[in-house]
């Protein structure tokens, strides 16, 4: 029995289109899903009077993007935040948030416009560091 160079062209075309299809389909179920967290991305107020001086460590990821931040307290106040690891797609700009944080006092501040799904994760990695130690 012998095949046809036609059907074997067919049957990789079709293999092809079917492995396509596959990709897209996980790729969009993972845009929804970060979408879906982002928009899940809920603050909590942290009493900066209630941290203990130090130095903390917090990271926040939704997907495509991630935070890993170091945030330093003295006297109650946030005096420093380093940025350790940032993975975004076009969010770099959001990384200028830590100075609004800083100037402050607060982790909710105002996103970076263009950068706005990056700041969050930023903030939230914030806030993640100092609420592992109220």
């Amino acid at each position: 029995m012998r095949i046809s160079k036609k059907k074997v062209t067919s049957l990789i075309v079709l293999f092809l289109f079917l492995v396509g299809l596959i990709w897209v389909t996980v790729y969009l179920k993972r845009v929804a899903s970060y979408k879906q967290n982002i928009k899940g991305t809920v603050f909590e107020e942290i009493d900066f009077a209630n941290v203990s001086d130090g130095i903390y460590t917090g990271e926040y990821d939704v997907g495509f993007i991630y935070a890993k931040v170091e945030v330093s307290v003295e006297n109650g106040k946030i005096v420093s935040i380093n940025i350790l690891e940032h993975k975004h797609e076009r969010g770099k700009a959001a990384e200028t948030v830590i100075e609004k944080i800083i100037e402050e006092q607060k982790i909710n501040v105002d996103a970076i416009s263009g950068a706005t799904n990056s700041s969050t994760v930023i903030k939230k990695a914030v806030e993640n560091a100092l609420k592992s130690e109220q």
